[in-house]
């Protein structure tokens, strides 16, 4: 039995993982939950789980849980602190961390200082601190296991007996399957633009660029993938998951989002994970590795869908690809920038203060002004996050004055 506690539980990939659990009561249970300001729906879960504490971060939505959760004698723990002394639980084996953006960050650190194993689904706690937390994941020794589709792929094409990939492997094993490793592809569904190239992206609406074809994602992970800056994103999270250089990780769109991603190694043989599109295939095995548990999950039948494709990216029309690679590049505290300008400059799009095409104009001009520093500890990530949302703040303000 392996108890586990949900930060995010009431986006998609939560309420995915609670399916997943409650299909296997035999090996999984709930120990905690948390929300920002979704108060009824985590409750409910925490009644429908027998969960004993949940943790609000907005203050304001957990004073009112407080009050309707003491009858069901409920424990509500508030703020930011009560999300992270929830990864600290120490009923907890795991966290399942699927919070939005850099708020995953400080949680995962309590959650290793505490040696719980992690589920990783929030990408910018590794693009923006990456060393950090695989320096302090090894020394714990701790595992990081992947939950976003892609390197859930590459986590399970290099199993390998003996030979355990960097996210999961001890401190004192010298082995290194990615020795091993020519290249990896991350592939891309290519959002809702990707097969589209007369798509005028001053124009483009929030409603159409949050119309994904394939995955049903929170807001931001959907914009992000209209931009392709999650593809950005999730290159510079394999190289700190698997310890792989990003100059060996490629992206290819393939609008089926069937093959998820896939490894080409030193003897020129390539390794491809398939299924078909529905997160609870890397939520589940997150949860259960090294198990594979009996599931009923949709089957892939290879015969009856015909022609899977791909196509390289066009980095001129997507150009945060070519922003990620850039940060990752430069290195330091850069790829924390890149995270944060996104972030302010994807809301700025959803609020109408800019256009589609804007976000990457944001970003690149906050990177533009950025004076790297090599040191990324704690402190030094979450100046340079602040500084970069005060940046892009002013750069999208500047936008719409002109």
């Amino acid at each position: 039995m392996r108890s586990v506690v949900i930060l995010g539980s009431t986006g998609s990939i939560g309420e995915n993982a609670l399916r997943v659990i409650e299909a296997h009561p035999e090996a999984l249970r709930v120990a905690g939950l948390s929300t920002r300001t979704h108060i009824m729906r985590v409750l409910d879960q925490a009644l429908r789980f027998d969960v004993p504490v949940v943790a609000v971060a907005d203050e304001n939505a957990a004073r009112e849980a407080e009050t309707l959760a003491r009858p069901h004698g409920i424990e509500v723990w508030p703020g930011e602190a009560g999300v992270a002394a929830l990864a600290a639980l120490p009923k907890a084996d795991m966290v399942l961390c699927a919070l939005v953006g850099l708020a995953g960050l400080e949680p995962v650190l309590e959650a290793i200082r505490v040696g719980h194993d992690i589920a990783l689904a929030t990408k910018e706690v590794l693009v923006a601190a990456g060393e950090l937390v695989m320096r302090r994941r090894a020394a714990a020794g701790v595992r990081m296991l992947p939950v976003d589709s892609e390197h859930s792929a590459l986590f399970q094409c290099l199993q390998t007996p003996g030979c355990p990939p960097a996210c999961v492997r001890d401190a004192a094993d010298t082995s290194r399957i990615e020795a091993r490793v020519a290249r990896f592809a991350l592939t891309a569904s290519g959002g809702p633009f990707g097969a589209s190239k007369e798509t005028d992206f001053d124009r483009v609406t929030p409603e159409e660029a949050l119309a994904h074809p394939r995955w049903d994602m929170g807001r931001k992970v959907t914009i992000d993938s209209a931009t392709m800056m999650n593809k950005g994103l999730e290159i510079l999270e394999a190289h700190w998951l698997f310890n792989l250089p990003v100059a060996k990780i490629d992206v290819l769109i393939h609008p089926e989002s069937v093959v998820h991603s896939m490894v080409t190694f030193t003897d020129g043989a390539t390794l491809a994970q398939l299924s078909m599109p529905d997160m609870r295939f890397p939520i589940q095995y997150a949860l259960t590795w090294p198990e594979r548990l009996t599931a009923d999950l949709p089957r892939l039948d290879l015969a009856r869908m015909g022609c899977l494709t791909f196509a390289e990216p066009d980095t001129t029309r997507f150009p945060c690809l070519r922003l990620a690679r850039e940060a990752a590049q430069a290195g330091g505290t850069a790829p924390a920038v890149l995270n944060a300008a996104d972030e302010v400059a994807v809301e700025a799009f959803l609020a109408g203060a800019i256009p589609f095409s804007g976000i990457a104009r944001a970003v690149e001009a906050v990177m533009a002004q950025h004076d790297v520093k090599t040191c990324v500890e704690l402190e030094t990530i979450l100046e340079a996050d602040a500084w970069a949302r005060r940046q892009a703040g002013a750069q999208v303000k500047k936008s719409g004055t002109t």
